[in-house]
């Protein structure tokens, strides 16, 4: 066996991969080769280090060098300087800040040093595709303790004590569902263990990270919740949009069943399981679970009245437990560490770690993973480095389009279940978009209307035509056409919809618009009162003004304008008829002399 005296561990997520590491790898393949050092440095293609801001990432060790925004050209550089020669290359070394020193590695990062990873804790450190490396650091030790020395009783038992809870939304304690699956009873004795990997929220992506970078723990725990329940077959619904996760899922389920841990009589036990892939098309509403279970049974994917509930009467009517990825990440290392462990991580109600997508108006945009009950302050001003551009943090969506918004004034919120229900938002499955003074809230509730409108399957009333009428309410709002009753009927309009809508998709839909509402009201009456968007986001209320003493009449306003809204004679202040103007800002923006506003 060879002796490798260093590491270049790349990232190959969507992000990275978007940004051409597979072509640094490959670059980086041909230098060694070329320096003779093929045998003794090895290139590991990885999944996402989280830092997704800073990407195309390439760690090297022992050093623990991390180096950010790297292309194919800087490859050549690192091999000569860092590999051959032994000096870090320190251009390409990840600051934190343009005016402070260069960190050499993971933990020095003000992003890391705040986050404890348990689901996202071997992204990034092993090749995805390689099932040896994930035994290597005790993949699969879980599920051969599993099998050979538990009961399914036990096991259930151990999830339960650990406080986990569903990380899809909802919360619902996982060990609980396990048990009520497990005591259903069958008419043929199949049951079923299925993974939800839709993750349709908008900007969402810690499910698609975790199945690019550890797709192992996933299929693990998988089997270890049929042996828990009593089932054989299990299912991964994931979106046919993550084709870099779909073709790691194939190449795991492949491996796991070359080596006898998937499929009949695993590990001697007399226990037999096997994993099946189904595509979904992207549809927002197979989020939810019988929705998801009707699609993979090969139907439209509609949800249909509960109870029964999945537990009972779910795939193909049987009892069938349903998690997400992150919930499955979580197993292998409670049945590895014990419950105790994990509960002493997070708060009481809500323990151990929870992933988010962070995005939006903030530096460092990427995966996060905290302990529950860290507060929003620590992600968005340490962990995420902050709103950029000098702007200031106005408020944080958590949840997607069945959350809320978290304004500045509640920024020290605990970040966990019940705190989030408290003031009106949830965690949902981990969404987290920053927003800045520049944002409309009455606009990002729009938004989110609008997108629930188009994912909704139609099937309720409450849903398919309640969030249209509320849409249209909004848009009334945006225009400068409502009036304060408007407002009050909105609020009902929400109501009616959360108590009447057959799905968790309709009974949440209106939780942005009524979250920006009690924590943006004033907003809200902006528009309508006073015809006016205090962000400049609402066009139909915008008005772009010239003033003439500092209008120098250059005329470069009135040449650009695509609406031709604009005269004037040169070397005169010119004019913008309001009843042309498109409200672009083009010609604010042109504008050399600052001569131009918005109101």
């Amino acid at each position: 066996m060879d002796f490798v005296r260093s590491h270049i561990m790349v990232c190959t997520g969507t992000g990275c991969s978007s940004s051409k590491s597979p072509e640094i790898i490959e670059r980086f393949e041909e230098e060694l080769k070329a320096q003779g050092m093929d045998k003794e440095v090895k290139v590991v293609k990885t999944g996402c280090f989280g830092l997704c801001a800073m990407g195309p990432i390439v760690l090297i060790y022992p050093e623990g060098a991390l180096y950010t925004h790297v292309t194919v050209d800087d490859v050549k550089e690192i091999v000569s300087e860092h590999i051959v020669k032994g000096r870090i290359v320190e251009r390409l070394l990840h600051k934190e800040e343009e005016d402070k020193e260069a960190v050499t590695s993971l933990t020095d990062t003000e992003f890391y040093k705040h986050q404890h990873r348990i689901v996202l804790r071997n992204c990034g450190a092993i090749d995805p595709e390689n099932i040896d490396e994930y035994i290597g650091i005790g993949g699969y030790e879980a599920l051969g303790k599993v099998l050979t020395t538990m009961k399914p009783q036990e096991v259930i038992d151990i999830i339960k004590a650990s406080g986990l809870r569903g990380r899809g939304g909802a919360g619902f304690p996982t060990g609980l569902k396990w048990q009520f699956t497990h005591d259903a009873v069958s008419p043929d004795g199949q049951k079923y263990a299925c993974c939800n990997a839709d993750e349709g929220d908008p900007g969402a992506f810690m499910d698609r990270s975790v199945l690019e970078g550890d797709p192992h723990s996933v299929l693990e725990a998988m089997a270890i919740a049929g042996y828990a329940i009593g089932a054989s077959q299990g299912y991964i619904y994931v979106r046919a949009e993550y084709p870099i996760a779909v073709k790691r899922l194939q190449i795991a389920i492949k491996q796991a069943k070359e080596y006898g841990l998937l499929g009949e009589n695993i590990f001697g036990s007399g226990f037999s399981f096997d994993i099946g892939l189904r595509l979904g098309a992207g549809a927002f509403v197979c989020g939810e679970e019988t929705a998801l279970m009707h699609s993979i049974e090969g139907y439209r994917g509609e949800p249909k009245n509960r109870p029964p509930y999945p537990a009972v009467k779910g795939l193909f009517d049987r009892p069938t437990v349903l998690n997400n990825v992150e919930t499955y990440a979580n197993i292998t290392w409670i049945i590895n560490n014990g419950p105790e462990a994990f509960r002493a991580i997070g708060t009481e109600k809500s323990p151990g770690t929870k992933v988010f997508a962070l995005g939006g108006k903030i530096t460092n945009t990427g995966l996060v993973e905290i302990p529950m009950g860290t507060p929003l302050r620590t992600i968005i001003e340490d962990i995420g480095g902050g709103v950029p551009k000098g702007k200031k943090f106005k408020a944080a969506q958590t949840g997607g389009p069945s959350g809320g918004c978290i304004p500045a004034s509640l920024i020290d919120t605990p970040m966990d279940f019940d705190s989030l229900g408290k003031i009106g938002s949830m965690i949902g499955s981990g969404g987290l978009i920053v927003m800045d003074e520049d944002n409309c809230m009455v606009d990002i509730a729009k938004f989110f209307l609008e997108f629930i409108i188009d994912e909704s399957c139609g099937k309720c009333t409450a849903c398919r035509i309640g969030t249209r009428r509320l849409y249209e309410m909004l848009d009334k709002v945006t225009k400068g056409q409502a009036t304060l009753a408007d407002l009050y009927r909105i609020e009902e309009l929400c109501k009616y919809i959360k108590a009447n809508a057959l799905c968790g998709l309709g009974q949440t839909a209106p939780n942005p618009v009524l979250s920006t509402l009690t924590h943006f009201r004033d907003e809200y009456i902006a528009h309508v009162v006073d015809k006016r968007c205090p962000a400049g986001v609402c066009k139909d209320l915008l008005q772009y003004t010239i003033d003439p003493e500092k209008c120098k009449g250059c005329t470069i306003c009135a040449r650009n304008c695509p609406a031709v809204a604009i005269t004037g004679k040169v070397k005169e202040a010119h004019v913008i008829d309001q009843k042309k103007c498109i409200k672009c800002g083009v010609c604010m923006s042109n504008c050399k002399f600052g001569a131009i506003s918005r109101k």
